[in-house]
């Protein structure tokens, strides 16, 4: 088996310099190949990945920005491998990354897999509770989490793994963005493929974003997941709508203590202060643990109001996805 590790950057060079560093320490003797795609970035890479070059099989290629979805393709479209995995840009890779993937597809093997994520004790508090939010089983990520099958994972684009098979089958990611890499999971589901979760195979995941940035994106997952689930009735999931739920429900729960009914309140309340205790006790610092409640918040309203502005839109109103967000959608041009 020979992988190819696609990366697609954007303007990020000395983050991409980081990712390197981190594979050039990989605790693998096989061969392998890592393609960096530049989607059409101001500040270019090509001197980053020349300093490794003696260290590792690195090739640069240079694209007209045409966004990330795209830019995987293209690297899968150059690579050699025969099995592709793909990382974003704001990622350290551990050392023992490529020996575990090896070793889940000898033992069980599949066209596309996903990995989980982790914080290194080298990021930022905000991070670290970003990375609480977005991982925790007391928030969206474990909703996620729990709603799919080990055997039958959505694999997200920071961490996954697709065979060469499987990519010339489907064409790879489609325009949508962020939402791509579920929709690619479940073309390949339709089309007979099986994909599944490699939990040791774990990166480290910067998401070097602040607080509005963060809110925005999460507001984008939201509004991709009812037109995902528009394209694919049969895999959508109630649990979809928790985040909703939640936050129609923390109105309400304060529109009833001007009633002086506050049970409601109070039940979210009890949830934040489970957060602040998880999180300090996991991080053992009461700073993260306090910006984690703040990053939450920030999730579920994000998520929840992107998602209702889209069910509105696209599964009662029926607008066309494009129109209606034309923001999630990129022009390929590649």
């Amino acid at each position: 088996m020979h992988f190819s590790i696609i990366i697609p950057v954007f303007n990020r060079p000395e983050e991409l310099e980081e990712l390197l560093f981190s594979l050039s320490r990989l605790e693998y003797d096989k061969q392998y190949e890592v393609v960096i795609v530049e989607d059409g970035s101001t500040l270019m890479s090509d001197t980053i990945c020349s300093k490794f070059k003696a260290d590792i099989n690195i090739s640069y290629h240079y694209k007209e920005n045409s966004g990330p979805g795209d830019s995987r393709n293209f690297g899968m479209k150059v690579a050699k491998g025969n099995y592709f995995i793909i990382f974003d840009s704001d990622c350290l890779i551990p050392p023992h990354y490529l020996k575990e993937v090896e070793k889940e597809l000898e033992l069980n093997y599949v066209d596309c897999f996903g990995g989980s994520d982790a914080a290194h004790a080298s990021f930022t508090d905000i991070q670290k509770a970003i990375n609480f939010a977005m991982t925790s089983f007391l928030t969206t990520g474990g909703i996620r989490g729990g709603s799919e099958k080990i055997s039958k994972f959505q694999p997200r684009s920071f961490n996954m793994g697709i065979s060469k098979k499987a990519f010339e089958a489907t064409d790879g990611f489609g325009n949508i963005h962020p939402g791509e890499d579920p929709d690619l999971s479940m073309r390949l589901w339709k089309l007979g493929f099986t994909t599944r979760l490699f939990p040791k195979a774990f990166v480290f995941h910067k998401r070097r974003i602040d607080w509005e940035k963060f809110s925005i994106q999460v507001n984008k997952f939201g509004k991709a997941r009812p037109i995902l689930d528009s394209w694919y009735p049969e895999y959508s999931k109630l649990t979809f709508f928790f985040p909703t739920i939640f936050v129609v429900g923390f109105v309400f729960s304060l529109i009833m203590t001007l009633f002086s009914i506050n049970i409601f309140l109070a039940l979210y309340s009890l949830y934040f202060i489970l957060i602040l205790v998880l999180s300090t006790f996991q991080s053992r610092s009461l700073t993260i643990g306090i910006l984690s409640v703040y990053a939450v918040i920030n999730q579920f309203w994000g998520y929840g109001t992107g998602f209702l502005k889209s069910f509105v839109k696209i599964r009662i109103l029926k607008q066309q996805p494009e129109k209606a967000f034309p923001e999630l959608f990129f022009k390929f041009k590649s």
